[in-house]
């Protein structure tokens, strides 16, 4: 299976049981046998999310803990491709979270994105690829 890169929206979805995309979260999430990738923008994105809603930082952190969530990008290394990015995509705008998940889709070339964010359908890795995502169906 290819590497899965975690976006913000489904990691929320999948803690917060009100969510009206939990129910696909959790399908998703069992499906999933390797730990999923993300960045640390993405984690922050989430807590604040989920403290917004009522939810307590447990839930998120735990997965890190038992290494089910793995962050693993490096910013400082990554920031000429990522102002890159915010560049190309400032009409958008690009988050720094979205920014660094595209960047991680180039590095970890066989991933795919698990998203709820509908710009991840507009952005591209490379300049010019499709970035294959896990989303639910609208």
């Amino acid at each position: 299976m290819k590497e899965v890169l975690a976006d913000t929206g489904p990691l929320v979805a999948y803690l917060d049981r009100s969510d009206r995309d939990h129910a696909w979260a959790k399908e998703v999430f069992s499906e999933i046998t390797r730990p999923l990738l993300t960045c640390e923008a993405v984690i922050a994105e989430a807590l604040f999310l989920l403290r917004r809603g009522g939810i307590g930082p447990d839930g998120l952190l735990d997965l890190i803990r038992r290494g089910l969530l793995v962050p693993k990008f490096d910013l400082k290394q990554e920031i000429a491709s990522i102002q890159q990015l915010m560049k190309t995509y400032r009409d958008i705008p690009m988050s720094l979270a979205d920014a660094c998940l595209v960047r991680m889709a180039e590095v970890f070339s066989d991933s795919k994105v698990m998203t709820l964010d509908s710009d991840f359908v507009v952005y591209r890795k490379s300049r010019r690829k499709v970035i294959p995502l896990i989303r639910p169906e609208r």
